[in-house]
């Protein structure tokens, strides 16, 4: 089993900037593509950005391109995603996700996440 945990989230001013951590606990040694979604109130989750167990590849949906950056430190099992140039459309519950891999990979993606956060909310708002 693995378990995640998700920080960082807050409340912060339209152009600012935030970085959300997802740190993981158990089952570390395995392989893992982490994925970050969001869901804003009223709206459906969506994929936001994902990473694969082999960090050569990394993914980002449209609106986020250009302002948001997933990475992963795996020496502290934990992957970030630095948001700057935050707009009032950011403001979501931000979830970290894991899709386990039999081996290192450079797939990632947004279906058949095998384990979740419980999420952290971000305000974008003045």
């Amino acid at each position: 089993q693995l378990q995640l945990v998700e920080s960082g989230g807050g409340l912060v001013q339209p152009g600012g900037s935030l970085t959300l951590s997802c740190t993981a606990s158990g089952s570390t040694s395995g392989y893992y593509a982490i994925t970050w979604f969001r869901q804003a109130p009223g709206k459906e989750r969506e994929g936001v950005s994902c990473i694969s167990s082999g960090d050569s590849r990394t993914r980002y949906v449209d609106s986020v391109k250009g302002r948001f950056t997933i990475s992963r430190d795996s020496a502290e099992n934990t992957v970030y995603l630095q948001m700057n140039s935050l707009k009032s459309e950011d403001t979501a519950v931000y979830y970290c996700a894991a899709n386990r891999q039999s081996g290192r990979s450079t797939y990632c993606g947004y279906i058949g996440m095998d384990y979740w956060g419980k999420g952290t909310l971000v305000t974008v708002s003045s």
